[in-house]
């Protein structure tokens, strides 16, 4: 056999799962970004007319996110996001969580994403950290977890106080009025900045910002693990590669050196 054949010998017998696990970036990116973008899909499908195609986005993904309206963005509307009064007036005069997600909005109002504005700021970013992680694989260093809870902590901290503030019934709690911020910073800003849940108000921006960060510090922890022995296996197949090479040179010198 020669040195060119050994080249070109083609890898027979894989299965799609093998070529799955060899090109796991690639598959990852691909099925992860279809998971992460499907809930954009249906406030599409629902302007298009498509109602069985959108909602059946709504309802898959209902199962991993709350949807409350107030907290998410809309498409095709007067306006990216709307007030907890506005969702009221369009729909059930209510505070009833299990009530408000229900909406998905109108011809008018527009149709919300399948997910809450946390949600989305947190999912995409991890699918974009990790397009940017790639080019730095094999210089990136995976942070230790203290440095991953000073990312994650903002987003659990943010969560924690909305969850316990909801039990005050939406649109009552601490954290729709922000009452304590407006003391702390003197209301050195605008009413809207403080209250509800609009885009450029403070949870709204909270909610955003600790998602990234969250996305970030689990970008940075989990890669740089997967990308060492994607690395270290490339060059164990280079050497073992290289040394059959120099083993058909020894055998037979005339297939590296051709004809005599």
């Amino acid at each position: 056999m020669s040195v060119a054949a050994v080249n070109t010998l083609p890898k027979s017998g894989r299965s799609i799962f093998q070529w799955m696990g060899e090109h796991w970036f690639e598959t990852f990116i691909v099925v992860y970004g279809a998971w992460v973008f499907t809930p954009f899909l249906a406030p599409v499908f629902m302007h298009m007319g498509w109602i069985h195609a959108g909602k059946s986005i709504y309802f898959i993904y209902s199962l991993f996110c709350h949807q409350l309206p107030e907290r998410s963005f809309f498409l095709f509307g007067q306006k990216t996001t709307y007030s907890l009064t506005d969702v009221q007036a369009a729909w059930q005069n209510s505070i009833d969580p299990f009530i408000l997600r229900q909406f998905i909005g109108n011809e008018t109002m527009g149709w919300k994403i399948a997910w809450s504005d946390r949600m989305i700021s947190f999912y995409s970013s991890v699918w974009f950290f990790a397009i940017l992680c790639y080019p730095l694989r094999r210089r990136v260093q995976p942070m230790t977890w203290w440095i991953l809870l000073f990312f994650l902590s903002p987003m659990i901290l943010d969560g924690i106080t909305h969850a316990i503030s909801d039990f005050a019934g939406i649109g009552q709690g601490f954290r729709d009025t922000n009452v304590w911020l407006a003391g702390l910073t003197n209301n050195s800003f605008a009413a809207s900045f403080y209250t509800g849940d609009a885009l450029g108000s403070f949870n709204s921006l909270i909610r955003f910002a600790s998602g990234i960060l969250a996305g970030a510090g689990i970008v940075w922890l989990a890669f740089p693990y997967i990308f060492q022995p994607q690395a270290y296996n490339q060059q164990l197949d280079e050497k073992s590669h290289a040394k059959v090479i120099e083993q058909i040179k020894n055998q037979h010198p005339r297939a590296s050196g051709g004809r005599s």
